[in-house]
């Protein structure tokens, strides 16, 4: 089965849905309270960024990009798979499952270059703070940002055009939530050695070559922070990269797991789970990470949910 000689409108099942109707109310309630949360939560971030003059610093528009790339990566996945909860087949066609990876890896990917372009921005801002009003400037962050998107969906469109040109074999089951790179490659018929060689490398574009600029980032950002004399400047510095590590530990430790590793190493159960984790568990840690850590930006929330509430009550 080929992209070519296959209808469009070809259908896949997915079975990793559970079949007991309790089952499924539970999951599809709970499944709409994380969403919900993660939704509120990266709005919030995005608006207080934008109505606090405060927050209009390189570091926060690049956090408010964040929380904007994560409602699209959401957005993308989390309604089909509330949809699917409620409905009797977990069908999707074939055109649905390649536009649903093109843009899940797309922003995943989008995603992972924005938190190197981050711990750039540390970077320059603690090893060049005198330089970092010069360097980091509104025009630059604006083309980083759109260069981490148009690169992640680049590489995303050429992935998925590649899997969707293997031959499939004729099972049309895949045993996940929805469309990802692991459960599908499993339904191709063709050598998988070579094509697995050629997925690794897409993945290591687009995780592992972030993961490095930012590991070097880190590794200048530490010389630096060690050559401060005073233990309260070293605590200031260290603070502004605490959340920034702890995203990019969560986000790249699943990343890796699903993506930097053979075929024969996928087991489903345990992929599926992993795959909620970076579906719905960092996109709703992300902003408790960033806002909870945060002094300025539990404020500018604050702020932000008072007027909210002043505006409802006049």
């Amino acid at each position: 089965m080929t992209w070519g000689n296959h209808s469009m409108l070809m259908e896949f099942v997915f079975l990793a849905y559970p079949s007991h109707r309790e089952l499924c109310v539970s999951s599809f309630f709970g499944v709409s309270l994380v969403y919900t949360l993660i939704i509120s939560g990266n709005v919030l971030i995005v608006v207080a960024i934008q109505t606090e003059a405060r927050l209009h610093t390189p570091m926060y528009y690049f956090l408010g990009s964040l929380s904007g790339i994560e409602i699209c990566y959401t957005a993308v996945v989390v309604p089909h798979i509330l949809a699917n909860i409620l409905q009797s087949e977990k069908t999707i066609t074939l055109l649905g499952c390649a536009t649903q990876m093109i843009f899940f890896i797309g922003f995943g990917s989008a995603d992972c270059f924005l938190l190197a372009v981050m711990a750039y921005d540390r970077y320059v801002a603690i090893c060049q703070p005198l330089q970092y009003p010069l360097i980091m400037t509104i025009t630059l962050c604006v083309r980083l940002v759109i260069v981490s998107v148009v690169i992640g969906l680049f590489l995303s469109l050429q992935l998925v055009a590649f899997i969707f040109s293997l031959p499939f074999c004729r099972a049309r089951t895949i045993e996940h939530f929805f469309c990802d790179v692991p459960p599908v490659m499993r339904l191709v018929c063709a050598n998988s050695h070579i094509h697995e060689q050629s997925v690794l490398v897409a993945a290591t574009l687009a995780i592992a070559v972030p993961f490095l600029l930012i590991a070097t980032s880190y590794a200048f950002i530490v010389a630096a922070v060690l050559k401060i004399p005073s233990a309260a400047g070293r605590h200031r510095a260290v603070s502004t990269c605490s959340s920034h590590l702890t995203v990019v530990l969560l986000q790249y430790g699943c990343c890796a797991f699903m993506y930097l590793r053979p075929n024969s190493s996928y087991y489903p159960k345990q992929d599926q789970f992993i795959s909620l984790v970076y579906t719905l568990g960092t996109p709703l840690l992300n902003p408790l990470i960033y806002t909870l850590r945060n002094s300025e930006m539990k404020g500018a929330i604050g702020r932000v949910l008072t007027r909210n509430c002043l505006s409802q009550n006049n």
